[in-house]
């Protein structure tokens, strides 16, 4: 639902009640759902959503809660509007926005249970102190917004996102949060593509190289024509540090965290080498694709972060036929999402 230019926009089906389903049977209990909504503005002022629109978000959203299942729901990245502003400094008309938007979410949703979670934005663009002044004033206008509205909303679970979503920006510069008048109804966000060289490039860039393959037991792939595609230092124990820092900041203070996104892009070309070393280096992917979705999952619940694989079209699984393209990669997210959280 985030997609701009409509629902199909960006390769993913439209989404079903059957798709749902699918996923449940499949073991997965959650689904976070990016949507936008600046594109489905009434014409004139106020920033009035469409009815449509807010009809297909409410077709959506019942889909996963009627399965009973968990929904997270937000204003995505929507053209930038609030996110690409922050950088220029508190706005008064992004926070009437804001305000707008969320009001009306949330009077649509007030009478639904707590399988439905609000979340304010998505990844605000924060670098520095003032920046993250401004967002905290926009994550209170989505915070006072949606209690006002009053029913299940007065104590709805409401998620705030950190600086950029990322974690060294979260621990360093979120010094305080949003207030909200109901105790222990706040979860913290961030997202996790971590080491970029192997979650998202894929080709080589100016400030580093591509990973092909990533965790301790990958490195012995990186030789001939993919010598040096694999780093020593950003394997499982730096999973685990970056999960640990989110723990002590958030978790240890009564706060959850959602892990909103993370994953690795399946999109690398294999042909450095040989026709030998491509086949090898595309074994090597693999196991290494299946290795990093286990790390993360199971470092993310062991330090009380609730993990959701960003899952594109043809990625670990084919919504369209309902299969599973990546066995591996799935197997290893549904075991390692058994692991416990902390007491």
């Amino acid at each position: 639902l985030e997609a701009i230019g409509g629902e199909t926009a960006w390769g993913a089906p439209r989404t079903t009640e059957d798709i749902i389903r699918y996923f449940k049977e499949l073991g997965f209990n959650a689904v976070r759902v990016p949507c936008s909504w600046d594109q489905n503005l009434e014409e004139g002022e106020g920033y009035v959503v469409k009815s449509a629109w807010m009809d297909r978000v409410k077709e959506v959203i019942d889909y996963i809660v009627d399965n009973d299942m968990y929904a997270i729901l937000n204003i995505h990245w929507d053209g930038g509007w609030l996110e690409n502003d922050i950088p220029d400094g508190y706005d008064k008309e992004v926070d009437a926005k804001q305000h707008a938007l969320w009001t009306q979410i949330a009077t649509v949703f007030r009478d639904y249970d707590e399988h439905l979670v609000f979340a304010g934005t998505n990844e605000p663009n924060v670098e520095n102190a003032a920046q993250m002044e401004t967002l905290l004033k926009y994550e209170q206008t989505f915070i006072d917004a949606v209690r006002a509205t009053g029913g299940r909303n007065a104590y709805r679970v409401l998620v705030f996102q950190g600086p950029s979503t990322d974690i060294n920006k979260s621990v360093k510069l979120m010094k305080t949060l949003p207030e909200d008048k109901v105790e222990n109804r706040l979860a913290a966000e961030v997202h996790f593509y971590d080491p970029v060289q192997f979650c998202l490039l894929s080709e080589d860039a100016s400030w580093g190289k591509m990973m092909y393959f990533w965790g301790k037991d990958q490195g012995g792939y990186a030789t001939g024509a993919y010598s040096g595609k694999w780093r020593s230092d950003l394997n499982e124990d730096h999973v685990a540090r970056q999960m640990a820092k989110m723990k002590k900041k958030f978790w240890d203070n009564g706060i959850p965290v959602i892990i909103g996104e993370f994953g690795a892009s399946t999109s690398k070309n294999f042909n450095l080498g040989t026709d030998d070393e491509n086949t090898k280096a595309k074994e090597g992917f693999l196991k290494s694709h299946a290795a990093y979705c286990g790390c993360v999952v199971k470092e993310a619940k062991s330090n009380g972060c609730v993990p959701f694989y960003w899952h594109c079209e043809g990625d670990i699984i084919d919504r369209s036929d309902k299969r599973v393209l990546l066995q591996a990669s799935y197997d290893a997210l549904l075991n390692a999402s058994k692991t416990q959280y902390p007491n």
